[in-house]
């Protein structure tokens, strides 16, 4: 509660509507009891609940955080029934990799889950963390490398360490969004360019070169290695060329790329052939590397700089022991067992193929990313992906308004080592029957029972 005096509260409320402030109670003298004006701060939750979180009496539990269970696998347990799993990042099938799951037990029983105690600055640094950083950082062929708590958290922060206000952010404007909230962090200027456009960025960077001789600051370009959205790789090549142009610094969050892109699964710098010209090399171990936690790597004084100045790791526990040594593991492995990405790759190919040939677009994925676009509203998707997972026993994610456009039903399938031919059968003959109801109108007519 504020108490605010009588005789400021018109001048006060004129500056917070002014302000656009939202929202805030206003009393009277102290002990009155008088309410003089009313602005309540979550007033607009109740009224707007948001253009996803609107469905949330029909959708949670079910199409929202619904409950995958069972080990990590091709086929899990949903709606306590088996399904076949198109939607866990488990690229290389690592997750239930018995000699991981063994490091993974002995750890835990060795370290606990608390151990090390502290930031990494103070307290949280151990000889482990050094291990993995060194392995990582010669592994994507950067002289150094620093480990994170998260991914999301890891990159947002990264890029609010990396700029100052005199620095000027260009990105592309599909960015995931950890990078959208890193960029709002930036107290100077930004753009943004077209997908993947590079006539777009090219455009940008003269208008940030312009703004970067005027502030005497720098430009920081960021991109995707692969889009996580539609599965296309970020074209890095062109974006390096522009540095025969331009003076900037390329930031690449490769998410997707890392252990899945690449002749030894270095990622998407690595598929490209140009590795060596990413300043700062993002990935994160939640996908391919199947745990937690995220690194950076670079050259030795960026990452020396960012060890120092990240937030997020200065002020945050160090990455906990049993993770550590559990993806010290699993990057052994990455390296080592090639057949994984291999076998991989198989179903990729054999799954995108499967689906053009039978008519469905894809887009323009370049990498395990399979997205599928079906012309349909929220109402027809919801009873679309019930009558997937309910009789045609598939599971996978399921993208509308306003992560993509309306209009339009995007089913996100992720491929991994662990699936077989059996089951992109299935699936193939499953999107088959469900594309036909969607086209006859079926799935439009059981929609119109919904109702927000």
């Amino acid at each position: 509660m504020l108490i605010i005096h009588e005789n400021i509260k018109e001048k006060l409320s004129t500056f917070i509507k002014n302000m656009k402030i939202p929202h805030i109670i206003f009393y009277g003298p102290s002990g009155s009891g008088k309410r003089i004006l009313v602005y309540e701060f979550i007033d607009k939750i109740y009224k707007n609940k948001g253009p996803l979180g609107k469905w949330a009496s029909i959708a949670e539990g079910y199409f929202a955080f619904p409950k995958l269970e069972g080990p990590i696998s091709n086929r899990m347990r949903f709606n306590d029934k088996e399904v076949i799993t198109w939607s866990v990042n488990d690229y290389l099938g690592l997750a239930n990799h018995p000699e991981v799951r063994q490091v993974d037990a002995e750890a835990a029983k060795a370290y606990g889950s608390a151990y090390p105690m502290g930031a990494r600055l103070m307290s949280g640094h151990t000889k482990y963390h050094e291990k993995l950083e060194s392995e990582l950082a010669k592994f994507t062929s950067k002289e150094s490398a620093y480990l994170l708590n998260f991914g999301y958290q890891g990159i947002l922060s990264t890029i609010d360490s990396l700029v100052s206000k005199n620095d000027i952010i260009v990105y592309d404007i599909d960015a995931h969004a950890c990078i959208v909230d890193g960029v709002r962090l930036h107290l100077g200027k930004r753009f943004t360019y077209q997908h993947n456009d590079m006539k777009s960025l090219e455009k940008n960077l003269e208008r940030a070169t312009k703004m970067a001789e005027q502030t005497g600051g720098g430009i920081l370009v960021i991109s995707e290695g692969v889009f996580g959205m539609r599965g296309e790789q970020g074209k890095l090549k062109e974006i390096v060329q522009l540095k025969n142009k331009f003076k900037f610094r390329l930031l690449v969050d490769d998410a997707h790329g890392f252990g899945t892109l690449g002749k030894t699964g270095a990622g998407t710098g690595e598929e490209q052939g140009i590795q060596d010209q990413i300043d700062v090399y993002f990935a994160t171990f939640a996908k391919s590397m199947a745990s937690t936690g995220a690194f950076i790597s670079g050259d030795k004084e960026i990452i020396g700089f960012l060890r120092y100045n990240m937030r997020s790791q200065m002020f945050a526990k160090s990455l906990q022991m049993q993770l550590v040594v559990g993806a010290i593991k699993r990057l052994e492995i990455l390296k080592n067992e090639p057949q994984h990405r291999e076998k991989l790759w198989k179903n990729v190919k054999a799954l995108q193929t499967g689906l053009v040939k039978s008519g469905f677009d894809i887009g323009t994925t370049k990498s395990c990313v399979t997205p599928v676009f079906l012309k349909g509203d929220v109402p027809e998707a919801m009873v679309l992906v019930k009558d997937l997972r309910e009789k045609y026993n598939i599971f996978c994610s399921i993208v509308v308004y306003p992560v993509i456009p309306k209009c339009l039903i995007l089913l996100r399938l992720i491929p991994t080592a662990t699936h077989t031919i059996n089951d992109i059968n299935e699936t193939l003959d499953s999107f088959l029957a469900i594309r036909d109801k969607l086209q006859n109108g079926y799935y439009k007519k059981l929609s119109e029972r919904i109702s927000v």
